[in-house]
């Protein structure tokens, strides 16, 4: 779709043997196109500087790398949900002062979204990662020791502003892989990212329950430590994308991206309504098992959560599928697929226990086909632009979590579970409209219209 795309990387995924092992440095002679010391002071491995003529390889074994630290480094954001109870005891105070620590968090992460996720657009991303993921880890461990309950709401806020290595790593991983295997390499990272996010919750819970709730912080500070060496030994360096730009030029250049041009458009409508279906699916999720006729216990309910690991194991196949067909392909079936999978849920999920386990297994399954062909759309309008065009479809996924979340609850306790996941339908027949307001072969600027038909073959 873009004519700004780089030639394809020397990316071979086919032999992950020869693609871990990079040709040795032959003469003393070789110049490295960049600075040869991380942060002005740690000298960079000499494999893994970038040599104009040998740029390290990116192989399969990196991208599940760099899945794995994803995932780590973003349950960061997630820890503190399952803990509020002992956290209010431990500060001897209120269910209530506690209660922001959630949302603190998530603030600062929607902050950095916007305004340190595009710097992986305009600085080397080995050492902004590097330097992200330190902070992060010795802000840790002022969660794991204050006794101070402002302090730790400050600090929580920070940790989620500086917590932005998983959504550099994660269009990272899809520029490097190149155009012919952008979707698998996206959806590696982002079945880390779901992984992280259901790990963290359990083992907080399962830690607050039998041992102090500090010890999962003390957890998190040797898992992201350890996740700083990896980098520093793994992480291989790559030349800033837009040397021309300023750190100005590459934020209004995002917000230009996010009203000019159609295709983002068509992205971030799809991108909130599916996060409002799905944010509002688990949200009233609770209240329909927890009464009648199920009245499932909390540890039950919780339960129906690990449903949710058939979602996450079906991203890396559909991955492999999206590199084959054009993304717009994949929307379009994926959100028929989800709009029948809501339709099971409106029928019967307050009849039969057997429609919401189908309808949480489908809907959570397809969602990930969904996700890997939306990202995978809105990184084909300009690959120097990865990191921007990837906060952008972040922050339109954090707007719909907070109007499903909002909506959702509201029509669920004024006019029950049925008028709820009707409510789903709706948005999920709004994407369909949407995506068919635009074909999959349209020019770059072209607003509506089916211009170069409907052809499947991917180009």
């Amino acid at each position: 779709m873009a004519s700004d795309e780089e030639p394809a990387r020397d990316v071979d995924f086919s032999d992950t043997k020869k693609d871990g092992v990079r040709e040795k440095i032959s003469s003393v002679s070789d110049i490295s196109d960049g600075p040869t010391k991380d942060l002005f002071f740690l000298p960079i491995p000499a494999h893994l500087r970038h040599y104009p003529d040998r740029p390290p390889l990116f192989s399969v074994w990196m991208n599940i790398w760099i899945g794995v630290a994803a995932s780590f480094l973003i349950s960061n954001l997630y820890y503190s949900q399952p803990l509020l109870i002992q956290m209010a005891d431990a500060f001897n105070v209120s269910y209530e002062s506690v209660s922001n620590i959630p949302t603190l968090i998530q603030a600062g992460y929607a902050i950095g979204i916007f305004f340190i996720c595009p710097l992986g657009d305009l600085v080397r991303r080995r050492q902004l990662i590097l330097l992200l993921v330190f902070s992060t880890a010795s802000l840790t461990i002022g969660l794991a020791v204050t006794n101070n309950l402002v302090v730790f709401q400050i600090l929580n806020f920070l940790i989620g502003l500086g917590n932005m290595s998983p959504q550099i790593l994660a269009p990272l991983a899809a520029d490097l892989a190149g155009p012919e295997h952008r979707g698998f390499a996206y959806s590696i990272v982002l079945t880390g990212m779901l992984t992280g996010t259901l790990m963290a919750r359990v083992l907080a819970g399962v830690m607050g329950e039998f041992l102090s709730w500090r010890v999962i912080y003390y957890l998190a500070i040797g898992a992201q430590y350890a996740i700083v060496l990896m980098c520093y030994w793994v992480l291989p360096d790559y030349p800033c994308k837009n040397k021309s730009l300023s750190y100005r030029t590459v934020l209004w250049s995002m917000v230009k991206y996010a009203v000019t041009e159609p295709l983002v458009v068509q992205v971030e409508l799809m991108s909130i309504a599916t996060s409002a279906c799905f944010s509002s699916y688990w949200v009233t999720l609770t209240f329909l098992l927890g009464g009648p006729p199920y009245n499932y216990s909390t540890l039950l309910i919780g339960l129906f959560g690990l449903l949710g690991l058939a979602g996450i194991a079906m991203g890396p196949f559909a991955g492999r599928l999206l590199d084959h067909i054009p993304p717009w392909h994949g929307i379009l079936v994926s959100t028929i697929l989800l709009l029948v999978f809501q339709a099971v849920q409106t029928a019967a999920a307050g009849i039969n226990i057997s429609a919401v386990i189908i309808a949480c297994i489908g809907l959570d399954a397809v969602r990930q086909i969904q996700n890997v062909s939306i990202a995978t759309n809105i990184f084909s309008v300009d690959i120097q632009a990865i990191s921007r065009l990837n906060s952008l479809y972040v922050l339109a996924f954090y707007g719909g979590q907070l109007m499903g979340t909002s909506v959702g609850t509201k029509v669920f306790v004024e006019h029950g579970w049925r008028a709820c996941a009707a409510l789903g339908m709706a948005w999920y027949g709004a994407q369909i409209v949407i995506i068919l307001l635009r074909g999959p072969n349209c020019k770059r600027r072209t607003w509506f219209g089916y211009e170069g038909g409907l052809g499947m073959k991917k180009v």
